[in-house]
């Protein structure tokens, strides 16, 4: 591809190379290949079931070890609460109250989210925010007519004249009603954060947010941070992180040449969560948990939430501490066949390893490169939650190039539903992935691995977006729990549905785990 100066200087700004765009550009040309899955995972096939007695043995564990290890608690939150109103701004644009009632409009267009939305109104937990601010906007409010009052009410929620609650941060947004006051979701964190993610009373958490709210939510941690210590007796330890401009991607046009702006310069998007790996691979501590910034209950059920957390967290550790004996045992060469053969059984029974078939005809040094090799890399211990029909990824064995066969998190849109013996491995999928992991980022000998060194490029998305009314073409890398993990050593563990409450739409605000009563 020929670029010129300009574009050149545009590139490097971006602190990216003239060779990295182009193997993106190339990436455009090649189209996305689907991912070959093997299976689903299941219970008993890739999942693991734990009985009560199992998990509190594990829950006890990582209760035993907190307080000698490093925790981070890594929270996506870059996201705005756009998405959230997207039916509600559709009923404002299409609207007409001189016209027809709403219930007409809602009989008319089957707008059941708008339904539910007007029926459970008054539970929001910023109802009496939006009635104090519209009877501001509008002096005779209690005197309008019905529909009018809803019309006034969602523009308040909406204008940006107004509150403007499309515009927040998703993580700021007002999420739970308590008795004296209003949290958001980055509260909820704080609070969550100090009854599993801690030791010695101090909590580390690192938000990846977008730039331009910063100091939104540097004045939200200012105004909570006393209130949340005083209640946790923790300290917290706040990072805010940003997606990097270099993990952003050129867009190209259908015919696979760069995306201009009209005044000629090229355009590059953000690349989608699989950037954040960058983020990740410079926080240096023993553990990691990871979990969406939607992902919230109020304080009534947070305890069995931490729970479950713990329980990953006691799983994590215990075949950490195998791992990291065995691996020092391999810098021995004066092993056993029996010991060889054990290691080997831990990799295919605990680790879901494949073993390679023609094993047992490596020599013996080869056999010990191999177990190193195999043994030697980041763990993810994921929670994975029974399929309820939410959209988004699930738990599969894969397929790849070479034959290998691993488990791996599997978005939908990398599955090629065209081909009916893949659509029937889908469809039959049991179970979902909530976005709930905990990581062990650091080597047998306390080093931090080199995350980068343990991604499937292959695995990269290809989306259609517009941009002033035109379409192109758009790259994300690896998902973070998708491909930019695909060569950690996993582990799938079955916990309730009730560790996974996303706030995907206002409505979900409704439901009993972000309600008081």
């Amino acid at each position: 591809m020929n670029f010129s100066e300009k574009d050149i200087q545009q590139i490097e700004e971006k602190g990216l190379t003239l060779d990295e765009v182009n193997t993106q550009i190339d990436f455009f040309k090649k189209g996305m290949s689907f991912i070959n899955l093997e299976s689903a995972a299941t219970l008993g096939k890739g999942i693991l079931s734990l009985n009560t007695e199992e998990t509190k043995k594990y829950v006890t564990l990582f209760d035993s070890k907190r307080d000698d290890l490093s925790i981070v608690k890594f929270v996506p939150a870059s996201g705005a609460a756009t998405r959230m109103f997207n039916f509600l701004f559709q009923f404002i644009k299409t609207y007409n109250p001189s016209q027809e009632s709403i219930n007409s409009y809602i009989n008319k267009h089957k707008d059941r989210e708008l339904s539910l939305f007007l029926v459970g109104l008054e539970k929001l937990p910023f109802f009496e925010e939006v009635v104090h601010k519209t009877h501001k906007k509008i002096p005779n409010f209690n005197d309008l007519l019905y529909n009018e009052k809803c019309v006034e009410f969602i523009k308040t929620m909406l204008n940006e004249d107004r509150l403007n609650f499309s515009s927040f941060p998703k993580g700021l947004l007002p999420f739970h009603r308590y008795k004296k006051h209003v949290s958001t979701a980055f509260e909820e964190h704080l609070f969550e954060a100090a009854l599993y993610a801690s030791g010695n009373n101090q909590a580390d958490l690192l938000f990846t947010i977008s730039e331009k709210h910063n100091h939104k939510f540097d004045e939200e941690f200012k105004f909570i941070e006393e209130d949340v210590e005083e209640k946790t007796n923790t300290t917290f330890n706040i990072l805010f992180s940003y997606q990097k401009n270099s993990t952003d991607t050129i867009a190209v046009t259908n015919q696979n040449e760069p995306f201009r702006n009209d005044d000629g310069s090229l355009v590059f998007r953000p690349s989608g969560h699989g950037a954040l790996l960058e983020n990740l691979n410079e926080i240096k501590a023993d553990i990691v948990f990871i979990k969406n910034i939607d992902n919230v209950v109020v304080n009534k059920f947070k305890e069995e939430v931490v729970y479950f957390k713990k329980l990953l967290g006691g799983i994590l550790l215990q075949i950490q501490q195998r791992t990291f004996l065995y691996l020092k045992r391999l810098e021995n060469k004066d092993l056993k066949e029996e010991e060889l053969f054990e290691m080997l059984q831990f990799l295919s029974d605990k680790l879901n390893v494949s073993i390679v078939s023609e094993f047992e005809k490596y020599s013996i040094k080869s056999q010990i490169e191999y177990l190193r090799e195999k043994l030697n890399k980041p763990i993810r211990v994921c929670g994975m939650v029974k399929n309820e029909g939410e959209p988004g990824g699930g738990p599969f064995w894969v397929n790849d190039e070479n034959g290998t066969v691993s488990l791996q998190i599997v978005e939908s849109a990398q599955i090629d539903k065209k081909n009916k013996h893949q659509k029937e491995i889908l469809k039959n999928a049991t179970h979902f992935n909530p976005v709930d992991l905990v990581c062990g980022i650091k080597n047998y000998k306390g080093e931090p691995f080199d995350l980068t060194n343990f991604v499937d490029d292959n695995t990269a998305f290809i989306t259609m977006k517009t941009k002033t009314g035109k379409d192109l073409k758009a790259l994300e890398l690896p998902g973070l729990w998708n491909g930019s993990m695909a060569f950690w050593n996993t582990i799938f563990v079955e916990v309730p549905l009730i560790t996974f409450n996303p706030v995907k739409t206002v409505n979900d605000l409704l439901k009993p785990q972000h309600q008081l009563i």
